[in-house]
């Protein structure tokens, strides 16, 4: 099934990025990191991650653990939100600890790392493909059904149960 079609609850997000649900929480609040398939609305209600967002969600992750400021994230989350779908997947984001730079080349990382000071690095790639093998051992919603879809984890009883309630 299409990623498109479906959709991460709270805890598949937070268990997938490697984050707390207070971040969760407060970056979807503060409009760091708002789920697009539903946003909550009202005490009771679920908000729904995309494949994408929860990718977001881990770059965010890894980019505070290495000290670039929320504002800057702030600014490269503004441009990831600005790339197409696929496009995040070949892409490799530098930081200088200060701000976050979008390389597409290898002359473009060679040129930052030419400025002598510590850079971090992240190769979306990676952080894509970590994000899908993590939420295939868990659970998804189809978007148009609410179906729970269960990973590869075929001993998990309470989901097939809860379809079949259904």
């Amino acid at each position: 099934m299409a990623s498109e079609q479906i959709g991460y609850r709270g805890p598949t997000a937070c268990a997938a990025a490697g984050i707390t649900y207070r971040q969760l929480d407060y970056w979807a609040r503060t409009g760091l990191v708002e789920p697009s398939v539903r946003p909550a609305h009202g005490s009771g209600t679920q908000r729904l991650y995309s494949f994408r967002d929860v990718v977001v969600l881990k770059i965010v992750k890894r980019f505070l653990d290495t000290g670039v400021s929320l504002q800057n994230i702030r600014t490269a989350v503004q441009h990831l939100r600005a790339c197409g779908f696929r496009d995040l997947e070949r892409m490799t984001l530098m930081s200088d600890g200060a701000t976050v730079y979008e390389c597409t080349s290898p002359d473009e990382v060679h040129a930052l790392l030419q400025g002598g000071q510590g850079i971090f690095g992240i190769a979306v790639g990676v952080v894509w493909r970590d994000v899908e093998s993590a939420l295939s051992q868990l659970h998804g919603e189809r978007i148009d059904t609410g179906e729970t879809l269960v990973g590869n984890n075929p001993a998990d009883e309470l989901a097939r149960r809860r379809n079949r309630a259904v």
